[in-house]
């Protein structure tokens, strides 16, 4: 039923709504900012725990990889507890998770604190899309939607210049306990202001087990194999047997995917639509490209540049600036112009953006850099949104969610591969274990690569909608005598 005003317009954001929704974003902003304010200090811990970038890495790479596995877990959670408990769950698991972060003795520790903390923050962020959506319904879905993007956009601004100011100011353990306050006051206010939901004990839809044991890990041993790759080459008995390791469970995954008779994590007949490969492999090289420049470009100033971790911080925020000035231009022009523009368009600008500096050194011009970082990041914001808009004409109705669901987890994947793919390129493939200023110019190739394909693949997305057929008069009534 919809939902209307008085004066019977649609429904206007009252209070309630407003409050549930700010709710959310605050618990959603904390996932994104920890995601970006780490990697500013990325060169800092690798020198506060004596640690390869092969190794510290993973302080990155492991949390996206944990919210990749959280995601698909969340939403079977939340249909069989309620999603008020699994909230507070994912907050608190969050919460944990920064605490021990802060008070981690070595690498390996910090990386496994790392994992607890991105699978809270990876499940906070489909139960805030499930609540938000129950409490707005479809009359509202539209203005609460733009809402609940800050912290989608916001983040890549914000969270590089909070670093730079908590590593400026005080030890690096203030990256991680900056969020206790913000993630406590959204447990209390959970607590007050979201509604009661008793879980639905639907088992009609079971979670793909077998698959959520498949296919992650098997990316997560292809991570370990390129990070491994970095320190010690190709040669090495640890990159051969995680790419064994990966490859198996791949074609496992596969075998599994195609014979069962429930709903795959990921399933793998949605790709006989051209359309939808075309959307999850832009999706995939969009978190790889755009995770990628987050963990190089904070690097690159501090190694080749020499500029301290806050100005690196400030520096970085043309990225997300970009971003934020895109996808709202992207959101007013995908149904005029449709994906199959808008999107090889964006992937030009990223591609132009990164060329840029697989040219540049120490000399190069900030206002150049500067400038392609903001072409960059607006090529990516016109790419994102027609891109999820193409998932929704691409796949039947029925199939939908589990596509969406799909999108999301590939894209995390897609995220931390291109950061192992560079962290790779800056070791020379294991040449060396410090990155120098011509690796830095070969790993920006990564991210043109990556939009050179995607510039290829938005060209197989839908082109403009078709408009609604205009209504007709109702033809003239027949007797059933009349020819047909």
């Amino acid at each position: 039923m919809s939902v209307t005003n008085a004066e019977g317009g649609p429904a206007r954001l009252d209070r309630a709504l407003l409050t549930v929704v700010g709710v959310m974003v605050l618990g959603g902003m904390m996932s994104y900012l920890d995601a970006t304010i780490v990697n500013v200090g990325i060169s800092t811990l690798g020198g506060e725990f004596r640690a390869s970038l092969a190794t510290i890495e993973w302080v990155t790479t492991g949390y996206l990889l944990a919210v990749a596995l959280a995601i698909p877990l969340a939403g079977w959670a939340v249909v069989r507890f309620g999603a008020k408990r699994m909230w507070l769950l994912g907050l608190s698991v969050f919460l944990a998770g920064s605490v021990l972060c802060a008070f981690a003795w070595n690498a390996e520790s910090l990386i496994a604190f790392r994992v607890l903390q991105g699978f809270g923050g990876g499940m906070v962020d489909p139960i805030m899309m499930t609540v938000v959506a129950t409490a707005a319904g479809p009359e509202r879905m539209g203005r609460v939607m733009g809402l609940i993007s800050v912290p989608i956009t916001l983040g890549p601004v914000v969270g590089p210049i909070i670093g730079g100011l908590l590593l400026d100011n005080l030890s690096w353990e203030w990256m991680f306990l900056v969020n206790i306050p913000f993630a406590l006051a959204a447990i209390v206010l959970a607590l007050r202001v979201l509604p009661a939901d008793p879980p639905r004990g639907d088992t009609s839809a079971p979670l793909d087990f077998v698959g959520v044991f498949l296919l992650p890990p098997g990316f997560a041993a292809l991570v370990y194999a390129l990070s491994q790759a970095g320190a010690h080459g190709f040669g090495s008995t640890k990159v051969i047997a995680g790419l064994v390791v990966g490859v198996a469970l791949f074609l496992a995954y596969g075998v599994h995917a195609l014979r069962t008779r429930g709903t795959p994590l990921l399933d793998l007949r949605l790709f006989a639509s051209k359309g939808f490969s075309a959307s999850v492999t832009t999706m995939f090289l969009l978190g790889g490209g755009l995770f990628a420049l987050l963990f190089l470009l904070p690097l690159y100033y501090q190694q080749v540049h020499d500029h301290s971790v806050l100005r690196s911080g400030l520096l970085l925020a043309p990225l997300g600036l970009g971003t934020l000035i895109g996808m709202p231009v992207a959101g007013n022009l995908a149904d005029k112009y449709g994906a199959r523009r808008l999107v090889p368009a964006g992937a030009a600008l990223i591609g132009a953006g990164a060329l840029v500096f697989t040219q540049a050194d120490a000399g190069t011009s900030q206002i150049a850099l500067t400038a392609a970082q903001l072409a960059a990041g607006f090529g990516m914001g016109l790419v994102g949104a027609p891109t999820m808009g193409s998932v929704y004409r691409t796949v039947p109705g029925e199939a939908v969610a589990g596509a969406t669901g799909a999108v999301f987890i590939l894209n995390q994947i897609g995220a931390s591969l291109g950061i192992a793919v560079v962290a790779l390129i800056l070791q020379g493939g294991g040449a060396h274990r410090t990155p120098t200023a011509d690796s830095f110019a070969d790993a920006f190739w990564w991210p043109v690569a990556a939009a050179v394909v995607v510039f290829v693949a938005g060209l197989l997305l839908p082109g403009r909608p078709a408009p609604a057929p205009a209504a007709e008069d109702p033809a003239p009534a027949r007797s059933v005598a009349d020819p047909a």
